[in-house]
């Protein structure tokens, strides 16, 4: 499992930045009981993202995304760990059974707007063990049960 993200992100309802609104109001207005409006937020102009994996990807080193483009740029870096998994699972002889991708979001707590806090990647990859004196045993068993099992015989 591969997280990145924001540490002590908490979850909300995604902020619609494609009417430039949150709840009906504009980014230059203030929401009640907030410190800031989101245009002028000191909070999201500093934020920045890190990957907190042991693999190579983007995101090693802390940067800042621009609040209206970070669902696309986060699920674009969870992606590179999916790329991961299969490259992986080609050079060992295994196989990607699962891979699941999460984006999670948060609320600023200075002008309450809802923000992708981070993402993470599940992927589970299961390897063919030709060595395995188990499973050596499972094809010999499997041989003997589907020995005969398609038969095509011309009774004429």
């Amino acid at each position: 499992m591969t997280t990145m993200g924001i540490p002590g992100s908490s979850y909300g309802s995604p902020y619609d930045s494609s009417y430039g609104n949150y709840n009906g109001y504009n980014q230059t207005d203030k929401i009640s009981g907030q410190k800031s409006n989101p245009a002028e937020c000191e909070t999201c102009k500093r934020r920045k993202y890190q990957d907190g994996s042991n693999e190579m990807v983007s995101f090693k080193a802390a940067g800042h995304i621009d609040p209206d483009n970070a669902a696309s740029v986060v699920m674009s870096h969870e992606q590179e760990h999916v790329a991961n998994a299969y490259q992986k699972a080609d050079t060992g002889n295994g196989e990607v059974v699962r891979a699941s991708v999460r984006l999670k979001t948060s609320v600023c707590p200075e002008c309450g707007r809802t923000y992708i806090s981070g993402g993470e990647t599940n992927t589970q990859i299961r390897y063919y063990n030709e060595d395995n004196p188990y499973q050596k045993d499972l094809k010999s068993s499997d041989r003997s049960k589907y020995l005969g099992a398609n038969v095509d015989i011309d009774a004429g």
